[in-house]
């Protein structure tokens, strides 16, 4: 499937945990469930002009949520962990202080 690289990349990923790996030049991105690794490489280093080393991608489950009786889910969704070459970053997640 071919996907526009602003259609592989939905939103960074805004966690605490997310912010302490860009110590590590690690950024995290919500992606588009059919993306696969050399979409998300291709599309960050066409979108922010950055050199990607290594990129990593994960499913989060759905969680099971109630509220009384009515029980349902919360929908899943894929991450990708993008590692960068040295020296480059990503300004978009410059402004946020943990």
């Amino acid at each position: 499937m071919s996907l526009h690289p602003n259609e592989v990349l939905l939103a960074p990923v805004v966690t605490e945990k997310a912010y302490g790996l860009v110590d590590d030049r690690k950024y995290s991105f919500r992606v588009h469930p059919d993306a696969h690794k050399t979409q998300v490489r291709q599309a960050v280093e066409q979108l922010f002009g950055v050199k990607v080393e290594r990129v990593n991608i994960s499913m989060v489950q759905p969680k099971p949520k109630r509220r009384g009786m009515h029980k349902g889910k919360k929908p899943g969704w894929k991450k990708a962990i993008v590692q960068l070459r040295e020296g480059d970053s990503i300004e978009i997640f410059q402004g946020a202080q943990i």
